[in-house]
């Protein structure tokens, strides 16, 4: 498994946890917004191993976007729950280089 992959994962499961309506959003404003600020670096980062590896980009793209709006109450908590599941999604998905690596 690339390490594209495991951030995917990574970032996934945080997405999820964000979108637990109540609790997800008091974190959130309890930590004066950084939970979002950190959400987008790894989303970036996840970017750049992904592209790396040739493997899906959409996950890591709808995650930036989603930290950039995320501090809206309701839109914040429907954008979670979209890039979680595209980021689970497409963590299931093997990379390119994986695929290619792997000869049968």
């Amino acid at each position: 498994m690339s390490i594209s992959r495991i951030m995917k994962w990574i970032t996934g499961i945080f997405e999820a946890c964000l979108a637990i309506p109540v609790i997800g959003g008091l974190f959130v404003i309890s930590n004066g917004y950084t939970p979002l600020m950190v959400m987008l670096i790894l989303h970036i980062i996840t970017l750049f191993l992904s592209k790396r590896d040739d493997g899906p980009l959409a996950g890591s793209i709808i995650g930036i976007v989603t930290s950039c709006l995320a501090w809206i109450p309701i839109v914040g908590f429907i954008l979670h729950i979209i890039t979680a599941f595209v980021l689970i999604i497409t963590a299931l998905v093997p990379d390119e280089k994986t695929r290619k690596n792997s000869s049968y």
